[in-house]
């Protein structure tokens, strides 16, 4: 059985071991950069590896791009193949935040055309919660040639392509911002100097996606959030979008264990909408057209 959305900790478990699997220790803290690989080093699953968001899943930052830019495509596929992640690998990441940084791994292997790839549900938590073991030890990398895929640019908005559209009667794109609804509104903004949002998107804060145990709401309780909320605009219409392109990720999960088309990433976001002050931003509950 390949995994390709949510797997469940048992079933983890159950596979641990399993030398075509490869699980990824997700954790990490945008106020604290280094709590994740702290926390990797005392305890993780077994066999884990862990991805630092900023070093292995993102790309260098410049003054054009937003806070956590796509990474470099052949070094993704190098950091993947020395990882012993090939074509037929099932891929698990998992983290400690309701699966908000894992999407990142299973967002990018998607975007290199891999579906065995999936989110550990309910993630550390559910793991230490159903009593199943965990490690210290690091394990050694078992070294492979560069993952082969390439990137599929039809899954990737750039801002251009959004301020393009601004104005439009009838927009081609359905802006779908996962942040908190005060951090939406412009109320509060702890981490990029700009608040707000863009003029027209719709705000589905990812915390909707989850149950209060950390774990995802049932395919037909998100099916019935993401369609009321497209009011009658196509799953392939909506584009997410988030600070810095990684919480996105959520939704377009939310989305996949809905059963629902793919939307696309606008992987700048918020950080890099806001990097050129010529682009309108919107605040309160306005969504603009």
């Amino acid at each position: 059985m390949a995994y390709d959305t949510l797997i469940d900790a048992d079933a983890l478990a159950g596979r641990l071991g399993d030398d075509n699997w490869r699980v990824f220790d997700c954790r990490f803290d945008l106020a604290d950069v280094d709590r994740g690989a702290r926390a990797y080093a005392e305890a993780h699953i077994p066999g884990a590896f862990y991805a630092h968001l900023d070093r292995d899943l993102s790309g260098p930052i410049t003054p054009r791009t937003g806070r956590h830019p796509l990474p470099d495509a052949g070094q993704l596929r190098d950091w993947l193949g020395r990882h012993g992640v090939g074509p037929d690998t099932q891929v698990i990441a998992y983290d400690d935040t309701g699966g908000s940084m894992a999407v990142r791994v299973w967002w990018l292997l998607r975007w290199l055309g891999h579906g065995r790839v999936s989110v550990l549900d309910g993630g550390w938590q559910t793991w230490l919660g159903r009593g199943h073991v965990c490690e210290t030890v690091r394990p050694g990398l078992p070294g492979g040639p560069p993952y082969p895929g390439e990137p599929r640019p039809s899954m990737v908005v750039e801002s251009a392509a959004i301020a393009d559209q601004l104005g439009a009667r009838n927009p081609a794109l359905r802006l779908m911002d996962a942040r908190t609804a005060e951090r939406f509104r412009g109320e509060q903004e702890p981490i990029d100097p700009v608040a707000g949002h863009i003029p027209g998107a719709i705000n589905l804060p990812l915390q909707g996606n989850l149950e209060p145990d950390g774990r995802f709401k049932s395919p037909e309780a998100l099916r019935r959030r993401y369609l009321e909320a497209f009011n009658g605009h196509p799953a392939e219409d909506v584009v997410a979008m988030c600070g810095s392109g990684v919480t996105a990720g959520h939704n377009l999960l939310a989305m996949a264990i809905a059963g629902l088309p793919d939307g696309r990433l606008y992987a700048g976001s918020w950080s890099e909408w806001i990097r050129d002050p010529q682009r309108p931003i919107a605040t309160g509950n306005d969504a603009g057209g």
